[in-house]
C-alpha cells in the first residue's frame, strides 16, 4: 500500500478543481475510490461526465500505466482494462502532479456480484476474463495484481471489467506489485516472473476465493494445502482438474485454460440441471401417490428435464459462438 505520509500529499476533499498545465481540462474531485502503492484514485466529473482520475509522484509509474491502457485500446473487442482519456500535469502550490484520466468504471466488485447473483456465473465471468488475459497477454503484458476488488461486474450486458493496472507488468519482468492470497510466490507455487501461468494462477485463485470468501493463510506446504481446500468444498468440484492445473502452472496460455473451462461447463451444466429437476419433481409430495399420477409426475419432471437440457446446450453453444467471433 502507498506509504500514508505519500498517500496525506494526495488527499484533496470533495470538491477539489483539478486543472491539467497542458490540455486545460478542469475535474472536480468527489471521492476516493482507492489507493495502491504508487498513487490514489479519484472519482472526478469533468465534461465527459464521471470519470477515474489517478494521480502520482512516480512518473515512471504514470507512464507505465498509460502504456498499459494504450496497449488494451489496440485489443480489438477487448474491454478488460478502461479507456485512457488523457494525461496530463496539474501544478499545486508550485509542485507537478502526474495524473492521468481514464474511464469511470461502475458496478459491484466480482466477489459481491457473485455473493448477490449466485454462482451459476462464476463460469461465465470466468470464460470471458480469461479470453481477456489471453488479449493481455498476446500485447506482452501479464496483469500481475489479480483479485476480485480489482474486478467490476457491469452491466447490462454483464461483463467483466477491471479497474486497477498498477501492477501490470511486462512479460519477463519481475511482477511488481501484488497480493499474497492470489500470488504463486506467497504459495511457493513458482516465481513472480510476469509469465501467463503468473495470471492463470490467480484466476485459479480468484475462484477459489469466491468460494472462501474470508480467504486463509498459508500453512505448511502451499500447493498441498490449496489442492486440500479445492477437494473439501463440494460446488468446487467440477472446476478441480483446471484449478489444480491452473495453481500447479500447467496452463501455458489462458486460451487453453479456457478451452477446458468451456468444456467443463458444457458437461456438467446438463447434469446439475437435471438433477435440480428430478429432485424437485420427487420433493414436491411426501404422501403415497398412485401409479397413474406417478406417470404423470414422471412424463412432466421427464419432459421440464428435456426443455432446460436443451435450453443450457443452446446457451453454452451461444457463449461459445459469441466467445470465437470477438
Amino acid at each position: 500500500m502507498m506509504n500514508n505520509t505519500l498517500k496525506n500529499q494526495y488527499r484533496f476533499q470533495s470538491g477539489t478543481v483539478i486543472t491539467g498545465k497542458w490540455n486545460k481540462n478542469h475535474y472536480t474531485l468527489i471521492r476516493e475510490l482507492g489507493s495502491g502503492a504508487n498513487g490514489v484514485v479519484y472519482l472526478a466529473e469533468g465534461r465527459q461526465g464521471y470519470i477515474a482520475l489517478k494521480m502520482s509522484n512516480d512518473t515512471m509509474s504514470i507512464t507505465s500505466e498509460v502504456n498499459v491502457l494504450k496497449s488494451f485500446s489496440k485489443v480489438q473487442g477487448s474491454t478488460l482494462g478502461p479507456s485512457l482519456l488523457e494525461i496530463d500535469d496539474w501544478e499545486k502550490q508550485g509542485k507537478r502532479v502526474p495524473f492521468y484520466v481514464m474511464e469511470y468504471i461502475h458496478g459491484p466488485d466480482l466477489l459481491t456480484f457473485i455473493q448477490k447473483k449466485g454462482h451459476a456465473w462464476t463460469g461465465v465471468l470466468m470464460l470471458q476474463l480469461l479470453k481477456d488475459l489471453e488479449s493481455l497477454h498476446r500485447e506482452g503484458w501479464v496483469f500481475g495484481d489479480l483479485k476480485p476488488e480489482n474486478l467490476i461486474v457491469t452491466g447490462p450486458p454483464t461483463r467483466i471489467r477491471c479497474i486497477d493496472v498498477g501492477g501490470t507488468t511486462l512479460l519477463g519482468r519481475a511482477i511488481k506489485e501484488y497480493t499474497e492470497f492470489f500470488d504463486r510466490g506467497y504459495w511457493q507455487a513458482g516465481s513472480r516472473k510476469a509469465e501467463p501461468s503468473y495470471d492463470l494462477f490467480a484466476v485459479a485463485m480468484v475462484m477459489i476465493n469466491l468460494y472462501y470468501p474470508r480467504r486463509f493463510s498459508k500453512q505448511g506446504t502451499g500447493l498441498g494445502q490449496l489442492k486440500k481446500v479445492i477437494r473439501e468444498k463440494p460446488e468446487l468440484a467440477k472446476y478441480q482438474d483446471i484449478l489444480c492445473k491452473a495453481i500447479s502452472s500447467k496452463y501455458k496460455s489462458a486460451i487453453e485454460m479456457r478451452e477446458d473451462l468451456l468444456k467443463i461447463l458444457s458437461s456438467s451444466d446438463g447434469d446439475t440441471q437435471r438433477n435440480h429437476y428430478v429432485n424437485l419433481s420427487t420433493s414436491k409430495t411426501r404422501k403415497p401417490v398412485s401409479r397413474v399420477k406417478r406417470r404423470k409426475y414422471n412424463k412432466i419432471a421427464g419432459l421440464l428435464e428435456t426443455i432446460m437440457i436443451i435450453l443450457v446446450i443452446s446457451f453454452l453453444y451461444i457463449l461459445y459462438v459469441y466467445g470465437h467471433l470477438m
